[in-house]
């Protein structure tokens, strides 16, 4: 372990004295509350009958002066003042604890349960008149509370790395944060409650997958001992909701954790929740439409507009949404038109766009690097990009129009991807080929090219009916909300290297495991 700081050895002897004093820094009891800061700053009025209230939370400043005190209480909604006095939290022979629990052996982020009444300070601030304090919990460890000194903020905590490595930290001294993450819940509560309203089902199918299907990634491989088999940690949940769907479900969908083996930066965390959806009946055309009404819903239900603010640059989630075909946006950012183009020839016109290439990449991988080096991020605003060429999508349906091309659509906001979407493949020959030809690609050196899924195979030959899907990511979806340009700033424990360690904490490690 760490050595103790001057600060943790002070609280540690000031936890051992409460106890000698009968007050147990730790209490089982039950400790029941009646209201919270934001509700009695609200409610409160100067000429209604005096209200008594209970609240709970950390203690975060205190000012000592004399026999009376000021101090903040921070709950789950906020802060409130709170007015000591030594008279009435100690009454009677009791005086002194006034000056040795609260003064000295209370700290800042101690917890503390307070009952009292409220009332206006003469300077106008809504506060608790405390009658009676309780230690709920004790803080052995100095928070970083945010001080100022002519003016200038120290003792922060702003560095990123330990506010994700120590969210608990973060949340609680850092403004702004827990709101995030509240708003985060309102969009996966919006998203369900519009899916529901449809009458869709909400299901779960395996994290634990013999074959790591529905996307073209590279997958995270463990061992199941009792069975002697590798299993994957799931890439996508299409193939079993699919399955389902199959079976006679009119719409399925699932939101939960997806695990890629493959980068990481600002839009990417190897792990992320993700919502699919499968609808029988229905094709892409439908599925956009759905998508911008969904979209405009979980807007409004978060920011109370159909707009949101992300680095500067205001986003409109109104419907419509622009619709442009993957190779016209290619032509109009490049100049190059990929119609009809062999793979030697996009190969050849990658090198003239100066892209870095290598010989696994097939046709589908050539045209994507090309739309993602020149015109992903030129789309802020909500941009379906549709009819993808079939070598980049398959599982999807071929363009009832246009030979070549699928039915997809992904849907780009604020330069990013935001959702993929299909009319699904059903045919079970097709199908089979297109597993085929990723094999192929697999055997050049492809390693996030599609395992061919046999049991899926099987369950299209027993028939599955036209069908659309959609899988839009939670954690990118949360972060165009919140206005957030880090993925790491919407997942409350986000995936960082192991922390460094110093050889005497490696050297105790070890004598401690003897």
């Amino acid at each position: 372990m760490n050595e103790l700081s001057e600060q943790e050895v002070i609280r540690r002897r000031s936890m051992n004295e409460l106890r000698a004093m009968g007050i147990e820094p730790y209490p089982a009891a039950e400790y029941v509350t009646n209201a919270f800061s934001s509700d009695i700053k609200a409610a409160f009025q100067d000429d209604a009958p005096r209200r008594e209230v209970s609240v709970a939370g950390r203690l975060m400043t205190r000012r000592v002066m004399g026999k009376a005190s000021f101090a903040e209480l921070q709950d789950a909604k906020g802060r409130v003042q709170l007015y000591i006095t030594r008279d009435d939290i100690c009454p009677g022979e009791n005086k002194d604890l006034y000056n040795v629990v609260f003064k000295r052996l209370l700290d800042l982020g101690d917890f503390i349960g307070v009952e009292g009444f409220v009332f206006r300070t003469q300077m106008g601030e809504v506060s608790i008149h405390v009658r009676k304090l309780t230690l709920l919990a004790k803080s052995i460890k100095p928070l970083p509370i945010v001080k100022y000194k002519d003016g200038v903020a120290y003792d922060s905590f702003e560095d990123p790395e330990l506010r994700y490595r120590q969210r608990y930290v973060d949340l609680v001294v850092n403004g702004g944060v827990k709101e995030i993450f509240e708003k985060r819940a309102v969009v996966v509560k919006t998203l369900r409650s519009v899916l529901d309203r449809a009458g869709y089902t909400e299901v779960e199918t395996p994290i634990l997958q013999s074959i790591p299907g529905g996307a073209s990634a590279r997958p995270f491989i463990t061992h199941h001992n009792s069975l002697d088999i590798d299993l994957y940690l799931r890439i996508a949940t299409e193939l079993y909701l699919k399955r389902l769907i199959v079976g006679g479900f009119e719409g399925v969908y699932e939101i939960g954790k997806n695990f890629r083996n493959e980068g990481m930066d600002k839009t990417h965390n190897p792990e992320f929740t993700c919502m699919e959806l499968y609808v029988q009946y229905k094709d892409y055309n439908w599925m956009m439409s759905f998508t911008e009404q969904l979209l405009e819903q979980i807007c409004i239900a978060v920011n109370g507009t159909t707009q949101s603010m992300v680095d500067g640059q205001v986003i409109s989630f109104k419907a419509p949404y622009r619709r442009l075909p993957i190779l016209e946006a290619i032509e109009e950012k490049t100049g190059y038109d990929l119609r009809g183009k062999s793979e030697e020839e996009i190969r050849q016109i990658c090198r003239e766009l100066k892209l870095e290439i290598d010989p696994a990449m097939g046709k589908g991988k050539l045209i994507d690097a090309i739309f993602g080096a020149f015109c992903e991020g030129t789309y802020l605003q909500p941009t379906f990009i549709t009819d993808y060429p079939v070598e980049m999508s398959p599982l999807t349906k071929m363009h009832r129009s246009k030979p070549g091309l699928t039915e997809r659509f992904e849907l780009m906001v604020n330069g990013k991807e935001l959702a993929n979407a299909y009319s699904e493949l059903n045919d079970p020959i097709d199908q089979e080929e297109r597993f085929k030809e990723q094999m192929r690609l697999a055997d050049k050196g492809d390693d996030e090219a599609m395992i061919i899924d046999h049991d899926f195979l099987r369950a299209l030959q027993y028939g599955m009916p036209p069908t659309s899907g959609i899988g839009i990511g939670i954690d990118r979806l949360v972060m165009l909300m919140t206005g957030q340009t880090a993925i790491q700033e919407v997942l409350l424990f986000p995936q960082m290297r192991p922390e460094k360690s110093t050889k005497k904490e490696e050297a105790d490690s070890k004598n401690e495991a003897v």
